[in-house]
């Protein structure tokens, strides 16, 4: 396992677009994400960092009615060399762990590269004008959920909604690199 940190795009950049299937059995793109504020996060299925904050992840989904905040989660990962990440078990882990948001399976990478994201879990919040307002960590401990002073994401999306801009001095995500195809 390599720890790696995100180097997010310009804060002010603009929402990449996507048309990608869901474990849902739908297809999102974009502009099916109507609510003043979007999350979009970089997960999947092996990933320790990402298994360690799984549950704040729905918990964090669970926060907001759906016209407040869209979340959605993406998988890029090379399935060839990382089966536990296919679709197939992505959609028992949305299953599993009742998402409350859809789970989209990246196959190209194409999202992850628009995107520059790195690791998983990777989070980008966007305002209303789907410009990027936050790029950074979920929170200050990822390992330890009991001792988490800082909800960095949380924050931001807050600040949004109470019609402010998220602090500019934002702390990357970390966790594993994105398994990019050869």
């Amino acid at each position: 396992m390599v720890l790696l940190e995100s180097d997010a795009p310009e804060l002010g950049s603009s929402a990449p677009d996507f048309s990608l299937p869901a474990t849902d059995g739908n297809t999102y793109a974009l502009d099916d994400f109507d609510p003043d504020v979007l999350v979009v996060m970089f997960i999947c299925n092996h990933c320790p960092y990402v298994k360690a904050v799984l549950d704040r992840l729905v918990e964090l989904g669970n926060t907001w009615g759906p016209d407040e905040v869209a979340l959605v989660a993406i998988s890029s990962n090379d399935t060839e060399r990382y089966p536990q990440d296919d679709f197939d078990s992505m959609r028992e882990l949305a299953e599993e762990k009742e998402f409350p948001f859809p789970y989209l399976f990246d196959e190209s990478q194409e999202v992850a590269r628009a995107y520059k994201a790195v690791c998983t879990p990777d989070f980008f919040v966007f305002d209303d004008q789907r410009r990027l307002a936050y790029a950074g960590r979920l929170d200050d401990n990822w390992k330890k959920p009991e001792e988490v002073t800082q909800r960095d994401l949380r924050d931001a999306v807050q600040a949004l909604l109470d019609g402010d801009r998220p602090d500019e001095e934002q702390h990357p995500s970390m966790g594993c690199s994105i398994k990019w195809k050869p």
